[in-house]
C-alpha cells in the first residue's frame, strides 16, 4: 500500500512540475498559458472571415504609449504597426521594452478606428499637433486586446 501511494505522489509531482512550463519572462495580467501561439504576421489568416477569435500570439513590439503604457504596438509584414490594448485596463507594459518579443493571449479583432480613438492614440504617442489635426478619416485595423501578456526573456 505504502508503494502504491508513494507512486502515486511521485506522478502526481511530476505533472506539476511539468505543467509549469509557462514562458520566462515578465508577466502581466493573466500571463500566457503554453500552446497553440501563432505568429503575428499570421493572425488575419487564422481569423479568416470572423471578426474577431481568441488566440495567443507572438510579435516583437514598435511602441509603446509614452504616457503611462497603456497600449503597444507590434511589428507586422506589411509595415502597419498593429496596436494591442488590454482587457479592461487592468493592466500597462513598462514603456522600455520597445524590440523585445512578446506573447499575447486575448482576442485578435479586425475593426474601424474612430477618428476621436486615432488622435487619441496620436496624442498618447505625443505627436504635435499638426500630425494630430491631420487625423482625418477612421481606420481600418487587425488589433488584439490581451487579457494576458509575456515579455520574453530571449
Amino acid at each position: 500500500m505504502k508503494r502504491i501511494i508513494l507512486t502515486l505522489s511521485f506522478c502526481l509531482i511530476a505533472v506539476f512540475a511539468f505543467a509549469q512550463a509557462d514562458y520566462k519572462g515578465q508577466q502581466f495580467g493573466d500571463g500566457v498559458k503554453p500552446g497553440n501561439v501563432k505568429p503575428a504576421a499570421k493572425m488575419e489568416a487564422t481569423m479568416g472571415d470572423q471578426k474577431q477569435m481568441d488566440m495567443k500570439i507572438e510579435g516583437k513590439v514598435v511602441e509603446v504609449c509614452k504616457k503611462k503604457g497603456c497600449w503597444m504596438t507590434l511589428e507586422m509584414p506589411n509595415g502597419d504597426p498593429m496596436r494591442v490594448t488590454f482587457k479592461d485596463y487592468a493592466f500597462f507594459m513598462p514603456k522600455d521594452i520597445v524590440g523585445k518579443n512578446v506573447v499575447l493571449d486575448g482576442v485578435a479583432k479586425k475593426q474601424t478606428i474612430s477618428v476621436e480613438t486615432l488622435r487619441h492614440y496620436a496624442e498618447d504617442a505625443r505627436k504635435s499637433a499638426e500630425e494630430v489635426a491631420k487625423i482625418t478619416d477612421p481606420k481600418k485595423e487587425l488589433a488584439f486586446e490581451a487579457k494576458g501578456v509575456v515579455i520574453l526573456d530571449k
